[in-house]
């Protein structure tokens, strides 16, 4: 049951969320059925009250009231139950840090992804997507959800410690993560502590994991201080111990905030990538009219069979679009929380000083009344005459305001470079009898996807690499899906 709230000229509907259950309340149901709930509320109102546990929560359901949140960071800041975990795993990041933090933080942070070394860091991405899918057959059936784990883990290992991660490393990384997302999204919906203090497989494999993870990064950053002379390698790591080494206080950082950036980079940088790459070539597999434009496009872009570099990213506009339209349709970042640092209104509902706000970029962008026929893959919603009716706040797969995600450039572009690379030779399919299970956890996507590869175009023999200045690759074995094994499961605002 909902109320009518007048508030600023407008009329909000402010509800409470029915069946409440004892101890984890709509924990459980988000839990279970996350989309199906989330999906639900909207009838309830444009501001939906839930228990998770014993805590009392806002879900915001309406655009322009997320578009209100998210631009007042101030008084809307990171915390809540998902931040709270990611606090305790990652440490006070730029993507979890309190708002007084986060300004000089980010400036540490930004030159390393400015638009223009973005653009020169495309041959590296380049680079990996090719050796992910080198050894690639025909007929080969392939874990295309782990092979894109392995290429964002790579491609994030390379910008920020060079060549510090070797491959067996880096699986270490992509292990580490499946694990950790797993269990973050139930320590969300159900912020019970005490459940996860007690010893069980589950708990014990969260634990491991967070720490192998730590460790990984504590002997990337040990060795990087070890190094004499001082490292010159171009990479954030080298920005982060710069800003360490600076003799200004205002600037200088501690090497344990050091360790929290580089942690907070590899887990946003990686797991929310790798999904939306699964789930591109999952949709694309399913609309082949799309697919065929894509393909018509990166044959006359990529003629040379090359991965795109900075001058042809920009002529990649269908794929662009594609990427575009799998970050609405399934959006890897599904659902976030903010807490009050005041006594303020939403929707015209008085909320206390630490309430906890929930905000679905999933739910905004499966509104029918921003996006017509949500469910469908559409690529050309994003034209230009038709992304313009888009209504502020509802596509936000990056979130918004000061506290948008600092990769957003990069992950277009690492997205749009593996995409355009991928389908120029290979095109994946489904296997018999597929069916489509989506199992959100802290992130949204599919885990466990194998598809069938099949070759599009021969690479011409003996292409020249283009020029660069970057480290070399180490090698990464590709990820083959034995059908006698089962395939892996798994579970950004920054």
């Amino acid at each position: 049951m909902s109320r009518i709230v007048p508030d600023s000229g407008h009329t909000w509907r402010v509800g409470v969320a029915p069946g409440i259950f004892p101890t984890v309340a709509h924990g459980i149901a988000l839990f279970r059925r996350p989309l199906d709930f989330l999906n639900s509320l909207p009838a309830h109102g444009d501001l939906v009250e839930v228990r998770l546990g014993p805590l009392r929560a806002w879900v915001v359901c309406h655009p322009e009231l997320v578009h209100q949140v998210l631009m007042d960071a101030r008084t809307f800041d990171k915390g809540g139950p998902l931040y709270d975990r990611l606090r305790t795993l990652l440490g006070d990041g730029v993507g979890t840090c309190p708002h007084q933090a986060h300004r000089r933080q980010r400036r540490l942070l930004q030159p390393g992804f400015r638009k223009a070394r973005v653009a020169d860091q495309t041959e590296l991405m380049g680079e990996e997507v090719e050796s992910v899918c080198r050894e690639w057959r025909a007929g080969q059936e392939v874990d295309v959800s782990a092979a894109m784990l392995t290429l964002s883990a790579r491609v994030i290992g390379r910008v920020l410690f060079s060549d510090s991660l070797d491959a067996t490393t880096a699986a270490e990384v992509h292990s580490c993560l499946v694990t950790i997302v797993r269990g973050l999204f139930l320590r969300t919906v159900v912020p019970v502590d005490a459940l996860f203090r007690v010893p069980t497989p589950a708990n014990r494999r969260f634990r491991d994991a967070s720490e192998r993870l730590r460790a990984i990064v504590d002997t990337a950053i040990a060795e990087r201080l070890r190094g004499t002379p001082p490292s010159d390698r171009d990479d954030l790591l080298d920005v982060l111990l710069s800003a360490a080494r600076s003799e200004g206080e205002a600037a200088a950082i501690t090497e344990q905030e050091v360790r929290s950036q580089a942690l907070t980079l590899i887990f946003a940088g990686a797991e929310t990538t790798a999904l939306c790459l699964a789930s591109a070539f999952d949709l694309l597999a399913r609309h082949p009219e799309d697919e065929r434009r894509l393909h018509s496009e990166v044959d006359t872009v990529l003629a040379d069979g090359r991965p795109p570099g900075r001058d042809e990213l920009p002529r990649l506009v269908h794929t662009r679009r594609v990427v575009t339209e799998t970050l609405r349709h399934r959006p890897p970042g599904w659902l976030f929380t903010r807490v009050t640092t005041k006594e303020t209104a939403l929707a015209g509902q008085r909320l206390p000083r630490g309430a906890t706000v929930l905000y679905s970029p999933y739910l905004l962008h499966h509104d029918p009344a921003s996006f017509p026929d949500p469910d469908r893959f559409l690529p050309d919603r994003w034209r230009p005459e038709r992304a313009v009716a888009v209504p502020p706040g509802a596509m936000i797969p990056f979130a918004a305001g000061t506290r948008n995600c600092i990769g957003e450039t990069f992950a277009m572009a690492e997205a749009t470079v593996a995409v355009a690379f991928i389908a120029r030779h290979w095109r994946l399919r489904h296997l018999p009898g597929h069916v489509a299970r989506l199992r959100p956890a802290a992130s949204l996507g599919p885990r466990g996807l194998v598809m069938v590869c099949e070759p599009r175009a021969q690479r011409p023999p003996a292409t020249p690499p283009r020029a660069t200045s970057l480290a070399p690759r180490a090698t990464v074995t590709p990820v083959v899906h034995d059908p006698g094994t089962a395939g892996g499961d798994g579970v950004h605002d920054a």
